[in-house]
């Protein structure tokens, strides 16, 4: 009897080279999978817990309209939010309006002609009033 060939020996007129192409087809089609998934399942995920909130009668939110701002005319006239008020009673009025905000911020816009004493003392009022920020309002240089 002959002897048989294995399967695996190379037959006669075959060449075996190994494949050099990578197939792109299916790696293509798991990543639209995993893309799909993805899209599917994220709006999911950001959702929040169900949580029953207790009820109160609370005030209405303080919300920040437009900064306050303090003027000092030449004259030495202070206006708070386009109203003149004495500076005799200028702490006492941004006490009242600081009780009902949240921020403490006030812009001073002083005249360049205005006297050096009536800036300061409307600064001074604007502290003691307990104003935490205090911004200079200015013009940029010509």
């Amino acid at each position: 009897m002959g002897t048989a060939i294995p399967d695996s020996a190379p037959r006669a007129g075959s060449v075996h080279r190994p494949m050099s192409e990578i197939n792109v087809t299916p790696m293509v089609d798991v990543m639209l999978v995993l893309l799909i998934i993805f899209m599917v399942t994220a709006p999911m995920m950001q959702q929040g817990v169900d949580v029953d909130l207790p009820e109160t009668t609370t005030q209405a939110l303080r919300i920040r309209s437009e900064p306050l701002i303090l003027t000092v005319k030449a004259d030495g006239k202070v206006f708070l939010a386009r109203k003149q008020v004495p500076l005799e009673g200028l702490r006492a009025k941004l006490e009242a309006i600081f009780e009902g905000r949240d921020d403490k911020e006030i812009f001073l816009r002083a005249d360049a002609k205005a006297a050096y004493g009536s800036v300061v003392k409307a600064m001074a009022a604007a502290r003691n009033a307990g104003a935490t920020k205090l911004g200079m309002v200015t013009e940029p240089e010509r």
